[in-house]
């Protein structure tokens, strides 16, 4: 049975306890609340950007708030607000669709059909803000905040495009989201979350288990500045005046080399293996015939040109694999998206956390600080790396002069 099958079985039950400690409250599909006709036959092609991540999991990101308020009214607001953002990103409450060819291939496209999202409401009992926030390592009940947990995106055909999480904690909140990242990328997943907020406190109005574990790093702005200046020193671009000088070393450039050089060095390779550094990169600053309003998904990882690469995809399609490698890390996410300024109308987030989804031994996540200029760094690797990473001076110094 589909997952969003068993899902829905929670529909009108009440108080389901998973072995995780999480109590599911109430399971819902929530539909834009006006469905035009003509939206009922939109059909989007998916691109190669697209296609190349139907084998690999959704985009996980979720926000930790201070409980709102007024807790008796806030899930029916968020699924009224839910509804209305849903109205104007017609494709996340559809479903993938296939269409079989003569010579025996099989095409995916978004079938605009309004089917809805799906959206949970759960509670952890006992569980505090500061459960979450001071443990020295993210504690696996956070991926339980996230829905949707072991679908792949190829999965959309009977799953949701969109799965919202509410999760009630003793003092806060956290919402989690799961999206079929063959629909939105990094920056399309933020703009829906920002919409979503906005609407939500009325400034828009209408028309599976790891064997790794994570830990978040926190680097204030004068740290990544310093690190930066190092940097720049000590590969002579800092103060140089000259008409044919080198292009200065960036802040995260800086911050990730800090972060590589600790890691590679904690993981007691032998001195003469080769490691991989991969950067998901966005394209939209890069292809400048693009909408600005456009959608999905505009990243690779690999260095062609992004124009070229839809010529080099189109005439050999290939899926994009997650492989596991204690040589390779893989960094993600931006902290120039707007994660903190989503406000749903009982002030703005605690802190930035994402699900199991796309973990392996070498993942980095970037998230922006809290504080304007910082930067949080999710690190998932192995336990004796993470550990002996937390007791690195040389790495921790960066952190704990914060």
């Amino acid at each position: 049975m589909a997952i969003a099958c068993q899902l829905l079985l929670l529909a009108n039950l009440v108080r389901i306890q998973d072995m995780t400690g999480v109590e599911y409250i109430s399971s819902d599909m929530v539909q834009a609340v006006i469905h035009k006709a003509e939206l009922s036959q939109l059909r989007v092609e998916l691109t190669p950007w697209d296609l190349q991540l139907l084998l690999v999991s959704p985009v996980q990101k979720g926000l930790l708030f201070p409980k709102p308020q007024h807790e008796n009214s806030f899930i029916n607001h968020l699924k009224a607000s839910l509804s209305d953002t849903l109205l104007y990103f017609p494709p996340l409450s559809g479903r993938l669709a296939t269409t079989e060819h003569d010579d025996e291939k099989v095409s995916f496209f978004i079938d605009c059909n309004n089917i809805g999202a799906l959206f949970i409401h759960a509670k952890a009992n006992g569980v505090t803000i500061s459960d979450i926030m001071e443990p020295l390592y993210v504690p696996s009940i956070v991926h339980s905040f996230f829905p949707l947990n072991g679908v792949k995106n190829i999965e959309g055909v009977s799953n949701p495009f969109l799965g919202v999480q509410v999760t009630e904690l003793v003092d806060g909140i956290f919402i989690g989201i799961t999206a079929n990242h063959s629909v939105v990328d990094g920056t399309s997943f933020w703009h829906f979350f920002n919409s979503w907020s906005a609407i939500s406190r009325g400034l828009i109005h209408l028309p599976k288990l790891l064997v790794f574990q994570q830990r978040v790093f926190h680097f204030s702005k004068q740290s990544i500045v310093t690190l930066k200046a190092r940097a720049n020193a000590e590969v002579g671009t800092g103060t140089t005046t000259t008409t044919n000088q080198m292009v200065q070393i960036s802040s995260l450039q800086a911050l990730l080399s800090h972060l590589w050089q600790s890691i590679i060095r904690n993981k007691n390779l032998e001195p003469n293996e080769d490691t991989h550094y991969c950067f998901i990169i966005g394209g939209r600053q890069r292809l400048h015939d693009l909408p600005q309003e456009y959608f999905r998904n505009v990243i690779k990882i690999k260095s062609e040109d992004f124009n070229k690469f839809i010529e080099t995809w189109i005439a050999s399609p290939e899926l994009l694999k997650i492989s596991i490698s204690s040589r390779k890390l893989i960094t993600s996410s931006s902290p120039r998206f707007d994660m903190y300024g989503n406000n749903f109308g009982w002030g703005k987030p605690i802190a930035v956390r994402s699900g199991s989804a796309n973990k392996s031994d070498g993942k980095i996540t970037l998230y922006c600080g809290a504080e304007e200029g910082s930067i949080d760094i999710e690190a998932c690797l192995s336990p004796e790396t993470l550990n002996a990473l937390g007791n690195d001076e040389e790495f921790m110094d960066a952190i704990i002069t914060n």
